[in-house]
């Protein structure tokens, strides 16, 4: 058996566990968090992309997450067009701007390069705050709610497998890239650029590709969520809050792994949507308080676990081989 197999194995359960869901479950609120789970862990694999294995963390993801998600609101509610079209204008959209990026930034690394992508999202809100015309502002832009696949006017089960579909897809990319020569690549240049450039890699070019690809997977589930969640306004999908639970969940889960983003899904959402509900009606001294244990909880998962729930899991299964040994 490989080393990696456990990680495999429990990438399977995971997804078996969640399609088998709407099988045993019809609690709507339960079917909400399973989709949240696999979306935010869908988000965070294609932050993973860039940010884990080819090293280029980016704190400003929720610009390409706002593309897709304003692209598909305005196409369906301003043009009643397929929020499909929405979805793919969205993806353009942000393959060009994360090529831009990619290519200003190139020579850019560590907390200059987050801090550049931090400047771009800050950006793209400002406009999409003013553009009162076209965006609505601030206000918002309300998705119309129309049945079907073609206009994703869907239910719980159906939103839930197809949410499925694109997260396993997204398992399946990292995994490509933990085994294939551009992952191998990518990796060389997150551990050492100039030398992964002696060795005739093309560093620059990876890394661009690295950030288009994260764009684009970034871009699509920001439109999925817009019809989702049916609402859309800028301070919520170009917030840093946003880029930063991306990241999050990669680093807790374990980050430049497949199964990470994944992990850190399950573990962050399942805790704020128990600590919330647990704490959200106690009286007002104590308002937020959900926020305090939450941070708290995350702190001592970095402060302990730097390498994320997959690096705890495969210390375990090194000790269980040592001891079978």
């Amino acid at each position: 058996m490989s080393r990696l197999a456990p990680d495999r194995w429990a990438a399977v359960a995971m997804f078996a566990v969640a399609a088998l869901t709407p099988l045993v479950v019809r609690d709507a609120f339960l079917l909400d968090s399973v989709i949240l789970i696999l979306l935010w862990g869908a988000l965070s694999a294609a932050w993973n992309v860039a940010g884990g294995y080819a090293g280029q963390v980016s704190l400003g993801h929720a610009a390409f997450f706002g593309i897709g998600a304003y692209a598909a609101a305005l196409m369906s509610a301003r043009y009643a067009q397929s929020p499909w079209l929405g979805l793919a204008v969205g993806v353009a959209l942000s393959v060009v701007a994360g090529a831009l990026i990619g290519y200003l930034s190139n020579r850019l690394k560590g907390p200059y390069f987050a801090l550049s992508t931090i400047a771009f999202a800050e950006v793209l809100k400002i406009v999409a705050s003013r553009w009162r015309g076209f965006t609505s502002g601030s206000e918002g832009v309300p998705v119309p709610y129309r049945p079907g696949f073609w206009t994703l006017g869907l239910g719980h089960v159906a939103w839930l497998y197809l949410i499925l579909v694109v997260a396993v897809g997204c398992y399946a990319l990292q995994v490509y890239l933990e085994r294939s020569r551009v992952g191998y690549q990518l990796a060389g240049v997150r551990e050492d650029e100039d030398a992964a450039e002696a060795l005739g890699i093309a560093t620059r070019r990876r890394k661009v590709q690295a950030i288009v690809l994260s764009a684009a997977m970034t871009s699509a589930c920001g439109s999925l969520w817009a019809q989702y969640v049916g609402f859309v306004d800028p301070s919520h999908v170009f917030s840093i809050d946003l880029s930063v639970r991306f990241a999050l969940n990669s680093i807790i889960g374990g980050i430049g792994t497949a199964l990470g983003p994944f992990l850190g899904s399950l573990l962050i959402t399942s805790l704020e949507t128990y600590l919330r509900a647990t704490f959200s009606g106690v009286e007002a001294s104590f308002t937020g308080i959900y926020l305090i244990i939450y941070g708290v909880v995350l702190i001592l998962i970095v402060r302990f676990a730097p390498d994320g729930l997959t690096g705890i899991a495969g210390r375990f299964w090194a000790w269980r081989a040592r001891a079978h040994a």
